[in-house]
């Protein structure tokens, strides 16, 4: 019965404990810069990759997997990683940006990565060349997709234009609404 009595006392929150001083604290409203750092920096590293193999190879692979208009598509595709990457490096209009940048992943995940599973990493041997991979599954996909949620659904954090941007409206609404008045 003391067992009992002893896990009662002890059943506090998860908020109670100590563990949890970090997303209270003044530094958890930096969470995102590392989020915008690397996600849209993996986006514009991608668009300069497709870049560098040549104007038609990413089209032609997209036409390979029977994507519609791929020369189009391919494009389209390569200025979302660039601009779009590039906007959430920034952290300028995150949550409009995201909506391309997301939808290139899906596409990215439906048509490439879905048949090899979920793991990104698929050693197959080693060897005196190094280490052999297979092709990656969808795992960094939706790694991609969550940070960009979670960028759009928390904010993009300290060192953003969008913050910029709230704090420049902030200054002249009033300045509007005194001339209009």
């Amino acid at each position: 019965m003391k067992s009992i009595g002893y896990i009662l006392e002890r059943s506090s929150t998860w908020r109670d404990l100590p563990i949890d001083l970090i997303s209270r604290s003044p530094i958890a409203r930096w969470a995102p810069v590392p989020l915008r750092l690397i996600v849209g920096y993996g986006f514009m590293e991608h668009g300069f990759a497709k870049l560098a193999r040549g104007l038609d190879a990413f089209p032609t692979i997209l036409q390979a997997l029977g994507v519609p208009a791929p020369h189009l598509m391919g494009w389209l595709t390569i200025l979302v990683e660039i601009f779009g990457g590039l906007a959430v490096l920034l952290g300028a209009l995150v949550p409009l940006a995201s909506i391309p940048m997301a939808a290139v992943l899906l596409v990215a995940t439906i048509t490439v990565h879905l048949p090899y599973g979920f793991s990104s990493i698929k050693l197959q041997a080693v060897t005196a060349a190094g280490a052999q991979f297979g092709p990656p599954g969808f795992e960094t996909d939706l790694l991609y997709l969550a940070c960009l949620v979670a960028l759009v659904l928390g904010g993009s954090g300290p060192l953003a234009i969008d913050g910029l941007l709230a704090k420049r409206r902030a200054i002249t609404r009033p300045l509007i609404q005194a001339g209009g008045a």
